[in-house]
C-alpha cells in the first residue's frame, strides 16, 4: 500500500534534487497587478528554485496581505527587487548571465518544450490582460509558448509561470541519470 511521505522524507527527497541542480533560474513579472498571482508565482518560484524575481512595471508587491495569504511566506525564500522599468531588469538579467525568454505567444514564439531551458534562464510573464509589452518582447532574447489543444486561448498567468518553470527543471532533470 503506497502511504505519503512523512516531513522528513520530503526534506530528504527536496534536498536530493536540489543538489542534482545547477541551472539558474530567474524570473521577469511585468506589470502583474494580481495579488493572488503574484503570491501564486512567487510560491511556484520558491518550489523550483528561482534565484531572484524582477517585478517591472506596476507589479503587485508580494508585500501584498492578499499576496501574502497565497504566497504563505515564500516571498522570503526568493530575492526580489521592487518594481524597476522593465527595460531595466531585461538588462539586469542579461548582465548577470541569463538567457531572457518571454513566455508569449508571438508570431515567432517556439514551442515551450521545444525551447532550449537547459541553462541559466530568466523566465518572462507579463499582465493577465495584455501580456508581455512590445519594449520586454524586443529585448527578450527569444519566446517561447505553452502549446494548447483545448478551447480556452491562455493559461491564467500564475499557472504558465508554473509550467514554465517545470518545464526548465524538467529539461535539466532529464539528463540526470536513473537512479
Amino acid at each position: 500500500m503506497r502511504k505519503q511521505l512523512r516531513p522528513t522524507d520530503v526534506k530528504r527527497l527536496n534536498r536530493t534534487w536540489r543538489r542534482s541542480t545547477e541551472n539558474r533560474l530567474s524570473m521577469i513579472v511585468e506589470s502583474v497587478t494580481g495579488p493572488f498571482n503574484i503570491g501564486s508565482i512567487f510560491r511556484s518560484a520558491a518550489a523550483f528554485g528561482v534565484d531572484r524575481i524582477w517585478l517591472a512595471g506596476n507589479a503587485t508587491p508580494p508585500t501584498n496581505p492578499k499576496a501574502g495569504k497565497v504566497a504563505l511566506g515564500t516571498d522570503r525564500l526568493v530575492a526580489w527587487k521592487e518594481a524597476v522599468p522593465v527595460l531595466d531588469a531585461v538588462r539586469e538579467a542579461k548582465d548577470d548571465g541569463y538567457t531572457v525568454i518571454a513566455i508569449e505567444l508571438t508570431g515567432e514564439a517556439q514551442p515551450l518544450h521545444r525551447t532550449n531551458l537547459d541553462r541559466d534562464v530568466c523566465l518572462v510573464v507579463g499582465s493577465e490582460d495584455h501580456g508581455c509589452s512590445p519594449a520586454l518582447l524586443d529585448a527578450a532574447d527569444l519566446a517561447a509558448y505553452i502549446p494548447q489543444v483545448g478551447r480556452v486561448g491562455s493559461f491564467n498567468v500564475s499557472v504558465a509561470a508554473a509550467i514554465a518553470l517545470s518545464e526548465a527543471r524538467r529539461q535539466e532533470w532529464s539528463k540526470l541519470p536513473e537512479s
